[in-house]
């Protein structure tokens, strides 16, 4: 369907009366102490989006620790070691609201060794807000939070530089920061970048513009994001459906019924178009969408929905419907090459077998290889890195037991993500990002002045 047809506005025109207040999820990340938990504790309290008993609590916690304001940062560090200890841990989720969007924000650890925890936060984020310390710069951990954002193809970065009443609201500081940030993000392909400078302990332009910064003339916090743009025509994207469980009721009513019921990963479903069953490859038409208990014309994601095909075919969970348009499906496969983030303690080796699950299909694998591991310094590669341990960012060759019809992730990231998965405790090892890739700027000729951007 192309973006421009009728059908293709009629489903937009449907996406805009189906969400009349717009839905953004964001994540924080950057280094310790940067005041992640303070700058969410913070547009929480100024938004009006704390309970009255919530803030009492706070205000309560916060004097038995001797402090003499609120520590707004206990409004999402909610474990009893990251109030013991002062840091985040794990990934805390807030929901809140105001006029113009609804919101679900996910507060992310700073500490290297909760790197994973950012993947998590960041992983369904359409906006990713990165903290520097106004006195310390850009460091690794916001470089290594940045990488993150690249690879996860988060759409919109907003780079705070908080603590700006440490460094006396300095234009200059902030300037210097900002720079050499959005340098390093153009090098790993981040589209643009939003600098804002704010203090989130004093409230400075987090949800009120800042008299102490009348330099800065951008928006504050809130009021980017409540407008960055996250409207999407779904009939952009290739259509994909997993089936995620098969439907027969075997009623009197209905006694030849078979559904296939999901929820559509991408683009848009319409009766009476011609898709293709993968892995197996099968073609068939689909003959009825049934949505919320009715018959609709056409669906789109993230919509749950069962289809009915005008076929017979052998139809599982695990299995893909898409388009059979040539090149609109991607071609099944064994072999997987993808870029990882490993989560757990246990390093990864070639040689380890797993189970991989992609979308709604899991399948045994081996790790074949693991080609390099990727330097957040310089964006070099090591090469031949033997294993990656927590926390490592780094490509692997992977074989599968089963045909898997697996997107590139920067065609889509829901059916370009995959989870590797210890088949003796079922916990989760790493997350993949099929087909993604970057250069080594090592490896660039002397002619090539582009310097080490990602190839996805």
């Amino acid at each position: 369907m192309s973006p421009d047809s009728p059908a293709s506005s009629a489903v937009t025109a449907a996406v805009d009366r189906a969400t009349e207040t717009s839905l953004l999820r964001f994540a924080t990340a950057g280094s310790v102490d940067d005041g992640k938990s303070t700058l969410v504790g913070r547009l929480l309290h100024d938004s009006k989006s704390v309970l009255a008993d919530q803030l009492e609590a706070v205000e309560a916690a916060s004097l038995s620790r001797g402090s003499e304001s609120v520590d707004l940062a206990l409004l999402t560090d909610g474990l009893r070691a990251e109030r013991e200890q002062g840091i985040t841990i794990d990934v805390a989720y807030r929901y809140f609201a105001t006029p113009r969007r609804r919101f679900i924000l996910a507060d992310t650890p700073g500490h290297v060794q909760y790197t994973r925890n950012m993947v998590t936060g960041a992983s369904t984020a359409e906006l990713a807000i990165i903290l520097v310390d106004a006195r310390n710069g850009v460091v690794e951990q916001t470089r290594r939070h940045a990488a993150v954002a690249a690879l996860l193809r988060v759409p919109h970065v907003m780079l705070a530089v908080n603590k700006m009443d440490l460094v006396g609201y300095a234009e200059a500081v902030f300037a210097t920061i900002a720079g050499e940030f959005s340098d390093y993000a153009a090098s790993l392909g981040i589209p643009e970048v939003t600098a804002i400078p704010i203090s989130a302990l004093a409230g400075d332009n987090v949800v009120t513009p800042s008299g102490a910064m009348d330099w800065y003339g951008g928006p504050t916090v809130l009021e980017h994001l409540e407008t960055v743009p996250v409207a999407h025509d779904p009939a952009a994207d290739p259509a994909r459906f997993p089936v995620q469980y098969v439907i027969r009721p075997q009623t009197a009513e209905h006694p030849d019924y078979r559904g296939y019921a999901g929820r559509i990963a991408s683009g848009v479903l319409r009766v009476g178009q011609r898709v293709v069953v993968q892995p197996s490859g099968r073609t068939t038409t689909i003959r009825r969408i049934d949505a919320l208990g009715q018959s609709v014309d056409a669906a789109w994601a993230p919509q749950s929905v069962t289809l009915t095909l005008a076929d017979d075919l052998d139809v599982s969970r695990g299995d893909l419907i898409a388009p059979a348009s040539p090149g609109d499906a991607a071609e099944p496969t064994q072999d997987v090459t993808a870029t990882v983030c490993h989560l757990h303690d246990r390093p990864l080796a070639p040689g380890a077998r797993v189970l991989l699950k992609h979308a709604t299909r899991t399948v045994k694998a081996i790790v074949k290889e693991i080609p390099s591991r990727l330097t957040l310094d310089d964006l070099s590669h090591h090469r031949d890195p033997g294993e990656l341990a927590p926390n490592d960012i780094g490509q692997v060759v992977l074989r599968t037991s089963e045909p898997l019809a697996m997107d590139a992730y920067a065609q889509s990231r829901a059916t370009g993500s995959f989870l590797l998965i210890d088949p003796a405790d079922g916990s989760t090892l790493t997350a993949g990002m099929a087909g993604a890739a970057f250069a080594d700027p090592s490896a660039a000729t002397a002619a090539d002045d582009a310097p080490g951007e990602w190839d996805f």
